[in-house]
């Protein structure tokens, strides 16, 4: 087999490009090793510990180990992750601590797994215009932010009122529900967590608006229900007898109560009945319920008494049918016997025996309290509390409206600063009944200490209500009924609880103060209404119930509280906002300047 030799001419040109390729190659081999060379060099740069140029919030942390990183960053951030956080909650400020919200700075996870040789290319290119920025890592206990954000609201919020319908004498008339405010719970504690270390702003809470459970047509309804009532009197025959209760009463035992978007009209069948009372006095036989009273230190039973007549019960019921459903006003009524709703045997079979506890609660003298606490001690007074049954204060001593008794005075507002509102003076009760509580062992539920410590109360072991916030309760978890007393003076309440002692003693003991921040900022309020007060420190303390039988120490419970902050009000002009005054031209005969008593501190609820 033969082959053509290759002409000339192209070995020519192939002996000629073998030298420009050597070279080409050799110039890549060198760039090559020149870019490796400088790879390396950034490696060998880049160190073991973090990546040079690393910040958080503005602290440089680069190459150091992750150790030296975190103590660095400890040591930096200590003051701004202990700094008290400036809250705004409906143009009211109140002081946040991140430590008691559930927010701390975790510096360690923040710069975990940073450290170390960099050899990602991209990375490493990335150094020479500046490290990263890292976010600090919060670490958040949930139940505390969630505990706080609830105080907040406390304080804050402004439960929606529902329409009432009023009847005076045989008019009824109808008063619109307004709005409330309410703390968006959710949201707030989201604000408080992102705002936590990142900035130094006020951190504006979110406030929604809550309208009534009970519609404007709902409303109206029961305003013709109302009416309707009142139209003319209801004749109740028994038998031969006749008794008519007049309109002016069907208006006065008439009652709406708001449930499930409607106004529920009820009538108190004990008013219907005193109405007709003398009419049916020859044909029924009044009896009474059992009761207590305390003779010589000791509870004894007031026997009951069977009666017979008419239902009072049955009564509000058949003459509420012809009301709402615009029947004839008549009812027929049935004489029958009226048992007690307590027996005497059943009152003796209570175990009402003796006294658990005693407590008094004293007071500095103002009228608005005298009112307000006497009217919640009046309601108290004679509770009797059935084993298994959960004692409510609201539900006890009702709303407090001028209608209910109570008048104003004064309560603790937003931040801690006292205002003036309906039933001020009423903690005072709720303090004196959990305390007896408290000391006849009964079973805490629901206690809510005051945002701010008052001095006049013992810390920790007291309590406070808002009606359609929080309430104060406690259970009977014994076998037998507590019966409940009251001695009201101008300067102090007793409650006593009596029943059958489970326990020799209960003592309270409690803790040194603790977590102990100082007063808020100083506020000014140059304003008519303002009212001066002396800020006070927040701490945390607690209170450990020890419940002791024979002679030795059984059970102890542990009730927390974390008392805020509150501030110094200062009844006068912010001075950093007041520009000075020129100076007057000097006279020669001066007049001493005038002078005005300061306003007096703010007495607490």
């Amino acid at each position: 087999m033969t082959t053509t030799p290759p002409t000339p001419l192209v070995e020519d040109l192939a002996d000629a490009s073998r030298p420009h390729r050597r070279r080409g190659l050799l110039i890549a081999g060198v760039a090559a090793a020149a870019l490796a060379a400088v790879y390396l060099a950034l490696v060998a740069a880049s160190g073991d510990g973090l990546p040079r140029g690393t910040r958080v919030l503005g602290v440089d942390v680069g190459g150091q180990s992750e150790a030296q990183a975190v103590a660095t960053l400890r040591g930096a951030l200590a003051d701004r992750a202990t700094a008290t956080m400036d809250a705004v909650v409906a143009a009211d400020h109140v002081s946040v601590v991140p430590r008691d919200a559930g927010l701390t700075f975790d510096a360690a996870a923040t710069v975990a797994g940073l450290s170390g040789r960099i050899w990602n290319p991209v990375a490493l290119l990335a150094q020479l215009s500046g490290g990263p920025t890292l976010d600090p890592v919060v670490v958040v206990d949930h139940a505390l932010l969630a505990a706080t954000v609830t105080a907040l609201a406390a304080d804050s919020d402004t439960p929606a009122v529902e329409p009432t319908v009023e009847v005076t004498g045989v008019s009824a008339s109808l008063t619109p529900g307004r709005n409330g405010s309410t703390l968006d719970q959710e949201a707030a504690a989201a604000a408080l967590t992102e705002a936590y270390l990142v900035s130094t702003e006020p951190v504006v809470l979110p406030v929604v608006e809550s309208p009534p459970t009970v519609p404007d047509d709902a409303a109206q309804e029961a305003l013709d229900v109302a009416r309707r009532a009142v139209s003319g009197p209801v004749t109740v025959r028994v038998g031969a007898v006749t008794a008519t209760i007049p309109a002016a009463t069907l208006g006065d035992a008439l009652a709406f109560t708001a449930a499930n978007g409607r106004l529920v009209p009820s009538l108190d069948g004990d008013v219907l009945r005193a109405a007709v009372a003398p009419a049916l006095a020859t044909v029924e036989t009044p009896g009474r319920d059992a009761s207590f009273a305390i003779l010589g230190g000791r509870p004894v039973v007031v026997p009951a008494k069977v009666g017979r007549g008419v239902n009072a019960d049955l009564l509000a019921r058949d003459v509420l049918a012809v009301l709402t459903t615009g029947s004839t006003r008549s009812v027929e009524a049935e004489i029958g016997t009226i048992e007690p709703r307590l027996t005497t045997e059943r009152a003796r079979a209570l175990g009402v025996t003796e006294q658990l506890s005693s407590f008094t609660q004293r007071f500095p003298y103002a009228a608005y309290r005298v009112q307000n606490i006497g009217t919640a001690a009046e309601r108290v007074n004679g509770t009797l509390l059935l084993p298994g049954e959960t004692f409510s204060l609201n539900d006890t001593i009702g709303e407090r409206t001028p209608g209910n008794g109570y008048t104003t005075g004064f309560v603790i507002g937003p931040g801690g600063v006292f205002k003036e509102d309906l039933g001020g003076g009423v903690s005072t009760a709720a303090t004196t009944v959990w305390t007896a509580a408290f000391y006849a062992g009964l079973q805490r539920v629901q206690t809510q200490a005051h945002s701010i410590w008052i001095p006049r109360y013992r810390a920790g072991l007291e309590a406070t209500v808002a009606w359609g916030s929080f309430d104060m309760k406690f259970r009977n978890d014994t076998p037998h009924a507590v019966y409940i007393t009251t001695i009201m003076k101008n300067t102090s309440l007793t409650v006593q609880m009596w029943g059958t002692r489970v326990y020799d003693e209960i003592r309270a003991v409690s803790s040194a103060r603790y977590d102990v921040t100082p007063p808020s900022t100083p506020r000014y309020d140059p304003s008519p209404t303002c009212h001066a007060q002396t800020g006070g420190q927040g701490f945390s303390i607690d209170v450990f119930r020890v419940f002791v039988k024979d002679g030795r120490e059984v059970k102890r419970e542990k009730i927390t509280t974390r008392y805020r902050p509150s501030p110094t009000v200062l009844c006068e002009p912010n001075p950093a906002t007041v520009s000075p005054s020129p100076s007057p031209s000097p006279s020669p005969s001066p007049s001493p300047p005038a002078t005005s008593s300061p306003k007096p501190s703010a007495s607490a609820s």
